[in-house]
């Protein structure tokens, strides 16, 4: 379990907030605005009423012990800029930033944080790929061109095994584990039979998860 700060609780924030919570971690909010700070009160671990770009206030709150501190405010470029060099001056080390702009991209770029989000971007490519795979229900980018991609095995491919529905594929492609009911089956071989309604997750790079798309429709 690990502690995260996020400054800015708008619908951004209270929303990575709430997973972050939901995933096991404790959450400390942060806002401006009394009003919305008492708004999530009950639902947060802790929220603190701060103005978010006096280094004072910031460094009293102890925030170098935050495992990751996430600035969110995205729409006033001028508070989150101030607020991101505050935190660099009081010695946090793992600062993300939420930049809506290429001009707030730009600069913050220059502080040094350790991640820039771009919310609206990617959930943006993210549709783009569920509409030109809609096959795939999600999908995690691993790097180099890797990919863990989430399939629903739809009824055509009941008793299909993993190897015919690979093809060609087979050697390029590696199944990782097939979710069926309330089971996570992680023991299971190119042999292994599907059957509708099963989830499997798939790990290999895009040209050869592109390669087997026209099969899962």
């Amino acid at each position: 379990m690990a502690h995260f700060t996020v400054i800015g609780l708008g619908s951004f924030g209270i929303s990575a907030c709430l997973e972050l919570i939901h995933l096991g971690h404790t959450v400390t909010g942060i806002d401006s605005d009394s009003k919305v700070a008492e708004m999530y009160a009950e639902q947060l671990n802790q929220v603190v009423i701060c103005d978010c770009t006096d280094e004072s206030a910031l460094k009293e709150l102890d925030l170098i012990n935050s495992d990751t501190v996430l600035v969110a405010i995205g729409e006033d470029m001028q508070s989150s800029i101030l607020c991101t060099l505050c935190l660099k001056n009081i010695g946090v080390k793992n600062i993300w930033v939420k930049a809506n702009t290429k001009a707030h991209h730009t600069i913050i770029s220059k502080l040094g944080v350790s991640k820039i989000i771009h919310p609206e971007e990617e959930m943006g490519i993210r549709v783009a790929q569920a509409l030109n795979y809609p096959m795939v229900h999600d999908y995690i980018t691993l790097g180099d061109g890797f990919y863990v991609v989430e399939i629903h095995i739809k009824n055509h491919l009941h008793n299909y095994s993993i190897s015919k529905l690979l093809g060609h594929t087979r050697n390029s492609i590696e199944p990782l584990m097939v979710k069926r009911d309330k089971q996570n089956l992680t023991h299971i071989g190119l042999d292994f039979s599907l059957e509708a309604n099963d989830t499997l997750l798939l790990c290999g790079k895009r040209a050869a998860l592109k390669n087997i798309a026209p099969s899962l429709l």
